[in-house]
């Protein structure tokens, strides 16, 4: 049964790892079977581990996870705990008798939301990535859990947020999964239309469409400004069932990039270090390389801007918070 998630994609699982007491949180996403991946960063704070593998040209051609963390770059800790689970149920890139778990990550800011923050010589991240990877599962919990529990946008609390597309004629799906913790904006403005209304699929975030006519505060600048880069942060991956080289999984997260532009405003700048995954599980041929990779890297776009209103729109404020409310307190009922 397909239920508008990333894991509608055959062989993912998704583990949330959820601390409210430091508002903060883990998201793990184990693959039954090693697939093949690329990353595309655009944003101007990155904070990443294990990316530059995903090269096409690098020698490792498959990952076993991939993990997006609250906790800035304390958040990168969560890496080693995914890593320790795997690695007790024997995955990883053979070495010799050795086996080593391959698990890029990237990590967003939510380090003054009101959790939290003083966890002493060592943060509790690695802890929380092994239980976000002993926790996944097929059922993908949405809103303010894992590394969406402390996220927020320029107005609105943030979260996790997942949509699911058929590409029409190929026999393909596409998935997406997203942290959405950005500088910009995922409303138009102050009102309840999402950006990423012209893709919604239903009434998944809300069923508005677009504004009659665009608000005067559409293209405000936030207000919500830190000094230094990094301080915001998408974190996303997009999968497909499609068979895929490293090459063609770099472009296809090149093309999905597209989908925070569609529903983020203003995106991938200083304050941001948004980065975009993509994997591929390798079920179904390409008949034309080219022409049914556009097409994916089209669908992916449009699901991932999809994904990120729904993470907005399913988001909740936790104990503590410090940031903006949510977009139930905003404008439910």
């Amino acid at each position: 049964m397909l239920t508008n998630r990333i894991t509608d994609i055959a062989g993912l699982r998704v583990g949330h790892a959820t601390d409210l007491r430091r508002a903060s949180g883990v998201t793990a996403l184990l693959f039954d079977e090693p697939v093949v991946a690329g990353v595309d960063v655009r944003g101007g704070g990155p904070g990443t581990r294990e990316t530059d593998l995903l090269d096409p040209e690098r020698s490792v051609e498959r990952i076993d996870a991939l993990v997006l963390s609250g906790g800035s770059a304390f958040g990168l800790d969560a890496a080693a705990g995914v890593v320790a689970h795997l690695a007790e149920t024997g995955r990883g890139f053979p070495v010799g008798p050795a086996r080593v778990p391959i698990v890029p990550a990237a990590i967003l800011f939510d380090l003054l939301n009101g959790g939290d923050k003083a966890w002493g010589r060592f943060s509790p991240y690695r802890n929380l990535g092994y239980a976000a990877a002993v926790a996944a599962t097929r059922d993908v919990a949405l809103g303010s859990v894992g590394a969406g529990t402390g996220a927020a946008t320029a107005n609105l609390k943030g979260g996790i947020g997942s949509a699911s597309a058929a590409v029409a004629g190929l026999g393909i799906r596409v998935g997406a999964l997203v942290a959405v913790n950005a500088f910009g904006r995922a409303t138009v403005g102050a009102g309840p239309h999402f950006w990423a209304g012209p893709y919604e699929v239903g009434a998944e975030f809300g069923g508005l469409g677009l504004p009659a006519a665009m608000p005067a505060d559409a293209f405000d600048w936030p207000r919500k400004a830190l000094s230094g880069a990094g301080a915001s942060t998408t974190l996303a991956v997009v999968a497909t069932d499609a068979v895929l080289t490293k090459a063609q999984a770099r472009r296809l997260a090149v093309m999905a990039q597209d989908g925070l532009a569609r529903a983020i405003q203003p995106v991938h700048t200083p304050l941001d270090g948004d980065a975009v995954f993509a994997v591929a599980t390798g079920r179904v041929p390409l008949a034309d390389p080219v022409i049914d990779l556009a097409r994916i890297g089209d669908a992916a776009a449009r699901t991932l801007a999809r994904a990120v209103a729904i993470g907005v729109h399913r988001a909740t404020v936790p104990p503590g918070w410090a940031g903006p409310p949510a977009w139930v307190d905003r404008f439910d009922g």
